[in-house]
């Protein structure tokens, strides 16, 4: 079980949100750069960041930033935030990203994502972020019709090299994962699934390390890492140790 510290990036900050509202955020660090080097410090060993501004602008916004953050660390990351366009993904990878994360433009233009996963295989994790089971665009503003089971499986036949399923109630509320609507959306898909959101103890950790084999590579950690409702130290020997029983 792979433990994903996030970096949601708002305003050039480190902050966190509450399901996923710009009104109601918290900033932990005003340097990013420092919270990656802190993070890498600790043991971890890949990053999960969000242009917060970019998901909403439709286009990156925190760029330096990011690259600040790719400076300080040598552990892959992953981006998500604004990207729309195969130009981007290009200068994003070229500038030391591992993996790009495709949300609203995967939903709205299905065959810009075919051609991100044909002209980038391997690098391409596609975004799922879902309200009562529709997915939600434009960071989180829009709630689709479309279902999250149904376009995780046309997604998957592109190519995409792994999922993230955000439930936005849940997502900086900790007030734990929602296992069952994730181990339900990996049980039908081939591709690993991330699970994110309401991530709160140890508890949701072992729950999760218990139905790994459904295919759920790994969780992003936000709110409870920083507020220390969760050691990341612990955490991950237990996820080690489950791991190995």
């Amino acid at each position: 079980m792979i433990l994903f510290p996030a970096i949601d990036l708002k305003n050039g900050q480190c902050v966190r949100l509450e399901q996923g509202d710009m009104a109601r955020v918290t900033v932990f660090n005003l340097d990013p750069a420092a919270q990656a080097r802190a993070f890498a410090a600790q043991g971890f060993e890949y990053l999960h960041v969000v242009d917060l501004d970019g998901a909403f602008a439709g286009k990156p916004i925190n760029a330096l930033a990011v690259e600040a953050m790719l400076r300080e660390v040598a552990i892959p990351v992953q981006l998500g935030g604004g990207i729309r366009d195969l130009d981007t993904i290009e200068r994003l990878l070229d500038g030391g990203l591992s993996y790009i994360i495709i949300g609203t433009a995967a939903v709205k233009n299905p065959g810009f994502l075919r051609d991100a996963c044909s002209a980038f295989g391997g690098h391409i994790i596609v975004g799922l972020d879902a309200k009562d089971g529709k997915v939600a665009t434009d960071g989180w503003s829009k709630l689709t019709g479309h279902e999250v089971a149904d376009l995780a499986k046309k997604f998957e036949d592109y190519g995409v090299d792994g999922l993230i399923y955000t439930d936005i109630g849940r997502d900086g509320m900790l007030s734990g994962v929602n296992i069952d609507a994730t181990v339900k959306l990996a049980r039908g898909l081939t591709i690993p699934v991330i699970a994110s959101g309401g991530l709160a103890s140890l508890g949701d950790i072992e729950r999760l390390c218990a139905v790994e084999e459904v295919g759920i590579e790994g969780v992003i950690c936000g709110r409870a890492i920083y507020s220390g409702e969760l050691d990341f130290a612990a955490a991950q020997a237990r996820a080690d140790e489950l791991a190995n029983a």
